[in-house]
């Protein structure tokens, strides 16, 4: 029973830290103005989260190359409009933004 009752506790905080996770994620998105071009399940400006979690799918480098590519910016991936740069970003957040936009499917 007591096992039982730790086993239990354990799986509750895990599922608290995760939802903790994502939660803080979509408030980096908000936060870091990533919502005035893309939003999740919708083009914008530039694609939704889902398109690019859907064109990235088994891509074991995506994580690296889409926080490249939010720290630098870019074209021509997506169609003919820019991505500016987001240089005000830690290379620490511009991988918890490409994270979060890979985990939306």
């Amino acid at each position: 029973m007591f096992m039982h009752k730790i086993l239990t506790v354990c799986v509750a905080s895990s599922i608290l830290l995760f939802a903790g996770s994502t939660y803080a994620d979509a408030e980096l998105f908000k936060k870091s103005n990533c919502m005035a071009c893309h939003a999740v399940d919708q083009k914008r400006f530039g694609p939704s989260l889902k398109e690019v979690s859907a064109k990235y799918a088994g891509d074991n480098e995506a994580v690296d190359k889409l926080a490249k590519k939010i720290k630098a910016g870019g074209s021509g991936v997506w169609g003919q409009m820019p991505m500016p740069p987001q240089t005000q970003l830690s290379d620490a957040d511009a991988k918890l933004l490409a994270e979060y936009a890979l985990s939306i499917k």
